[in-house]
């Protein structure tokens, strides 16, 4: 399983006439709801910050709200290509686990507070981040069984180990350490790779 997967449906897949047209505006959709969060914007405002017609808005999803669960899944999907290439980079095990959060803690980066807190407080983007977040803590755990397998990390009871990995994960991911420290989901996850690396290297 790999970090922050998304189901192959819900984002829009243009083709023929206007294809790049549409697919360019997609783009900007998803950067405009990264950088300033959607819950107070309506179709008519997304229309006008985007300078199209509600009618093309239409031609990507049918609602507000599958188009924003389009660009949810549309950047979680972006996301998991990037991280995915860093791991593949590197080869030793501590480094593969400090790039593979390092990468996350990249891409979680340049998103707006406010995006992450409408995405939890709307259950069909809540559901993508939660479904991504529990195989990144699946793939966080298949990196230190890794590590343990090659003698670069200290034995750890793996279920404790992948229990409390989750646990952490799950609660950035639901906005609770952000309350209770401040600290951003991108500040949160490099946080956590240094508890970890510093907690399993020998």
């Amino acid at each position: 399983m790999r970090v922050i997967e998304t189901p192959a449906t819900g984002v829009p897949r243009p083709t023929g006439r206007g294809a790049a047209r549409r697919s360019e505006l997609f783009e900007d959709l998803v950067a405009l709801l990264i950088s300033e969060g959607f819950s107070r914007f309506t179709l008519d405002d997304l229309a006008a910050r985007l300078h199209c017609s509600k009618r093309t808005l239409y031609g990507l999803a049918g609602s507000k709200e599958q188009l924003v669960r389009a660009a949810v899944v549309h950047f979680f999907r972006r996301a998991t290509v990037r991280v995915e290439a860093a791991l593949a980079a590197e080869t030793d095990p501590a480094g593969r686990l400090a790039a593979y959060l390092g990468a996350v803690s990249a891409e979680l980066a340049p998103v707006s507070p406010r995006f992450f807190d409408d995405v939890a407080a709307f259950e069909p983007a809540a559901e993508v981040y939660d479904r991504n977040t529990r195989a990144a803590a699946d793939r966080v755990q298949e990196l230190i069984s890794e590590g343990m397998a090659a003698g670069a990390f200290r034995e750890v009871h793996g279920a404790f180990a992948a229990d409390v990995i989750s646990s952490a994960m799950v609660r950035i991911q639901r906005r609770q350490v952000a309350a209770n420290t401040g600290l951003s989901d991108a500040e949160a996850y490099r946080h956590l790779a240094d508890l970890l690396l510093h907690g399993l290297t020998r």
